[in-house]
């Protein structure tokens, strides 16, 4: 007898045992009520792996009487569509087909153009599975002819009836404490079929009739750990822990620095530290630059896992600092002028004069030095003609750029 994991066993063949996804399978949810309407659309199923994405499909293709066709894009080729297209009206698919393509990222450009001629026919409904984001892999074409929908990680208080259940499938007799099973739910990350899978192997590997949380711990390891340093989880954390420190959660802060380190990922973190010093922090508390620097190159210099600490430092340092954007905010005005053409000439006055014929040119010849007169301060035009009145930087709220604006408006003479 072929041997068939517990997870494939126990597959959910109805909506109201799927685990998880209320958003969509709810009562209330739209995947859900699309399913009971018999009417189904081209569609795109993005998520994690382990959600129920393939389930799903199983349980459409059962419902509405069609021949399910599993295909992996990492395999797969259009001929093998063409294939199905062929059956179509046959005795093998006399109702039509509901293709499901698996991880449809991998399929290049022409081959996800060449689907549409298929999906258009009409026989065929495509149900494409993903778990990068369609939006970046998915080419419009397929986009715009599909409806889209998210399944999510699955819920630990959701995942844990569905482990204890698995436990009873694979072996009856076994005592398995409550402690093991909601390590289990917590520790798989949001992935049924990696809880299933623990299960599985611990039913199979039990001394005597009971579960030890100490193997459970095992079986489980790192598996709550979804990362993939070329995917969206790379993404999504990085920019989670951007914006936490920008809204100044040192807690939140600490957390996302944490799953990065655990990955592994020193290089993303020491990066996006620096980042966030210039592009958050910025002028309201100018040292954080060079101290953020510095607590990289000792964390570079120092590994893992003694570089947590500067590393941690660093992250919770410009948490709690003050912050202000006034810098980003400035030289991406002067780009945007920049790339619609508005430049203009240098002014002559500014022009480089250090060398002969300059003065011929009249290169310079204005020039007023700014550290001859009082407070190093002259008044003079620096920007071209065109945009001699542009204005890029406006000084922050905050107290080091405010006493930079008074100081320069009582130089300035605005300080009336």
């Amino acid at each position: 007898m072929k041997f068939q994991p517990l997870a494939d066993r126990i597959r959910p063949t109805t909506l109201a045992d799927v685990v998880g996804q209320p958003h969509i399978l709810g009562e209330s949810g739209l995947l859900r009520r699309i399913i009971e309407s018999g009417n189904i659309p081209n569609m795109i199923f993005y998520g994690p792996s382990g959600v129920g994405k393939t389930t799903v499909a199983s349980i459409i293709a059962g419902q509405t009487d069609r021949k399910l066709y599993r295909l992996n894009a990492t395999t797969a080729s259009i001929a093998d569509i063409k294939h199905i297209f062929d059956e179509l009206g046959t005795l093998i698919a006399p109702n039509g087909a509901l293709v499901y393509l698996d991880e449809i990222q991998y399929f290049n450009k022409k081959q996800q153009q060449s689907l549409l001629e298929f999906i258009e026919d009409g026989r065929i409904t495509l149900i494409a599975s993903t778990t990068e984001n369609p939006y970046f892999y998915v080419y419009n074409a397929i986009l715009s002819r599909c409806t889209v929908f998210e399944f999510r990680p699955v819920e630990a208080q959701d995942i844990e009836p569905a482990v204890r259940r698995a436990f009873s499938l694979a072996n009856p007799a076994l005592d398995v404490p409550n402690a093991v099973c909601a390590h289990i739910a917590t520790a798989c990350g949001g992935d049924v079929r990696k809880a299933m899978n623990a299960a599985e192997l611990l039913a199979n590997a039990a001394r005597g009739n009971t579960v030890t949380l100490e193997d459970a711990q095992q079986a489980a390891q790192r598996s709550n750990m979804r990362y993939d340093r070329d995917g969206d989880q790379h993404y999504d954390i990085l920019s989670g822990f951007q914006k936490s420190i920008r809204g100044s959660d040192p807690d939140a802060a600490v957390h996302y620095l944490a799953r990065l380190l655990e990955a592994d990922d020193m290089v993303s973190v020491c990066r996006r530290l620096m980042v966030i010093a210039a592009e958050d922090i910025g002028l309201a508390y100018p040292q954080a630059l060079p101290i953020v620097k510095a607590c990289v190159d000792m964390a570079n210099q120092l590994g893992l896992p003694e570089a947590r600490i500067p590393l941690a430092d660093a992250a919770i340092l410009l948490a709690t600092a003050p912050k202000s954007n006034s810098g980003i905010v400035a030289v991406d005005a002067a780009l945007s002028d920049i790339r619609a053409g508005k430049a203009g000439d240098i002014p002559a006055h500014l022009k480089d004069c250090h060398y002969s014929g300059a003065a011929k040119l009249g290169r310079g010849l204005t020039y007023q030095y700014p550290h001859a007169y009082p407070n190093h301060w002259v008044e003079q035009q620096y920007l071209p003609d065109t945009i001699k009145d542009a204005a890029y930087y406006v000084y922050g709220e905050n107290k080091t750029e405010q006493r930079a604006k008074a100081y320069w408006d009582a130089v300035k003479g605005k300080n009336k």
